[in-house]
Parts: C-alpha cells; structure tokens; sequence
C-alpha cells in the first residue's frame, strides 16, 4: 500500500459522510413536496425519515413526537444525531482537515465552505419555503465536491478509497429507502386514488434522483415491480445498489490483498441477482432488504479488516 491505514480509513470516511448527508438532504426534500401532492385524507408523516436512518430509539430519547420540526431537527441541525446533515458534514470536515495534503486543496476549501454554510444558515430549513434552497445547495455542493476529486484528484490507492466509501454508503441508503418508503406506503389504497399510489412509489424513485432515468429505460408506467428491479438491479442506473456494487468491485481490483473482500462482494452479489422483484411482496422485502444489510455490514466490516 502507498499510504497509511489511517489514511485510507480517513478518505473512506469522509465519503461516506458527504454522501451521506446528500443522500438525507434528497430524502427531506422528496418527503416537503410529497405531502404536498397526497389528499389530506392520506396520512404520510414524518417518522420514516427516521426509520430510514435507523434512529427511532434516538429519536423518542430526544422528542415526543415525529411531528415535521422534531423531525427536521433530528435529522439536519441536531448534533446529537451522528447521521443529521450537520454531524454528517462536520465529520467529513474533520476527516478532510486531516488529509489536507492528500486531497486537492479545493475540494478541501469546498468541503469547508459547504460545513460553514450549512451550520450558518440552518434556520432556513425549518421554513418551507426556504427549506428546498437550503436542502439544494448542499445537494449541489456536494455534486461540486465529487466532481472536482472526479476531475482533479490522481486517480490512485487514495482514490479508490473515496469511490469505494461513497458506493458502500449509497448503496446502504439505497436499501434503507426501499425498505422503509415501501413499507410506508399504503397498501390497501382505495381506488379512487390509485393515482397517489403511483405519486408515492414516484417519490421513493425521487429519493435517488431516479425518475426521470427510470422512465428513460422502462417506458412504462410506474409500478411497484418496475421500480423495485430498476433500483435494485440495474446496471447502469449509477444508484442503484447493482451499480454500486459494481463500482466497489471494480476499484478493489486495484487494490492489493483484496481476496477475503471479494469474497463478501460475491455473497452480496449473488443475492442481489438472485431475487425475483416481481415477487417480493412487502414481507419478503423486508427479509430481502434485511439481508443486503448484513451483506453489506460484512463488506464494510472485510474492508475495515484489512485495510484500516
């Protein structure tokens, strides 16, 4: 290896934060203009925005209720919460900070631009309409940031580690979303607005900035299905979780002593093509999406094992 494990583990990190408070950022936004669509007969609240993150016992410690500010609060301003936007960033910065000679000095100045203006203006996300604005630069900020490692950073060990950490990262969330937007929505909608139905699994492909892309190469109708099997298994779709998978494979294959991770990288993929979308009822996602967690939790824990 050319660097340190300290360094390697540090550069992992700091991609998966940064992704990981754009990915919390998409998922309140797609959830503001969600209840916005839906009738008021047709509850959709707040709480699985925590579900997704996995931090319902958190959360109940710190509020009463799931109401939109409580939520809001956990889930962008509140430090209390290591996977709230500003926790997310301030770690990434802090990684950042440590390997300022490694990483191109820019991405380091917007890393710490995006933590500073994200900490300076977290008052706007708690009025609607300043909410998308504030949600959307740092969406665009961290869209800035990959691009310019994408764009100026040798592409090397180090590297690798920044793609590796961001793919496992997305493709964690990824499962989350799946799991967690499908269970929420309504599975005996009346059928007058069967309309809706199409509207929510419409915001479960938002969540990943998948819709437009989804119709691209489906051409179809929004169906339950359709959805599942273009965000679980395409190979193109650069958030789906095959696409990620492939990514991590294909920057380990430049790493040295990276058997016992291929390994765990061919469980992982092994089980994602071999589920059937068509069939996975809401129980048998839950077991599915259960599944690629611990799938996933292995690959990250063979990556630690060996390089970090």
């Amino acid at each position: 290896m050319s660097m340190l494990s300290r360094v390697a583990s540090t550069l992992y990190w700091q991609a998966r934060y940064l992704e990981r408070a754009e990915n919390t950022a998409r998922i309140i936004n797609v959830n503001s203009h969600l209840l916005l669509d839906l009738p008021k007969s047709v509850v959709l609240g707040w709480e699985p925005i925590v579900d997704i993150l996995s931090n319902r016992e958190l959360f109940y410690s710190l509020h009463d209720d799931a109401t939109e500010h409580a939520v809001i609060s956990f889930m962008v301003t509140d430090k209390a919460n290591p996977s709230s936007i500003i926790s997310s960033l301030s770690a990434a910065r802090e990684n950042a900070r440590t390997i300022r000679e490694i990483i191109p000095r820019e991405a380091w100045e917007q890393i710490n631009a995006l933590y500073l203006y994200a900490t300076e203006n977290q008052k706007n996300v708690f009025s609607r309409r300043q909410r998308y604005d504030y949600l959307n630069k740092i969406i665009l900020a961290n869209q800035t940031i990959t691009g310019m490692l994408a764009g100026t950073m040798t592409h090397d060990d180090c590297y690798e580690f920044i793609c590796i950490g961001s793919n496992i990262e997305r493709a964690d969330m990824t499962t989350r979303i799946i799991d967690v937007r499908s269970a929420s929505l309504l599975p005996d909608i009346e059928h007058e607005l069967s309309a809706f139905d199409n509207i929510q699994w419409m915001s479960v492909l938002k969540s990943l900035t998948g819709y437009q892309m989804y119709r691209r190469e489906m051409r179809l109708r929004i169906n339950r299905a359709d959805v599942l099997k273009f965000l679980l298994q395409e190979e193109h779709f650069p958030r789906s979780l095959r696409h990620a998978l492939q990514q991590v494979e294909r920057r380990l294959e430049r790493l040295p002593r990276n058997h016992d991770i291929s390994k765990a990288l061919q469980g992982a993929n092994k089980q994602l093509m071999s589920a059937k979308p068509e069939k996975l009822k809401q129980d048998k996602l839950h077991e599915f999406i259960d599944q690629m967690q611990i799938e996933l939790d292995n690959l990250h824990d063979s990556i630690s094992h060996t390089y970090f």
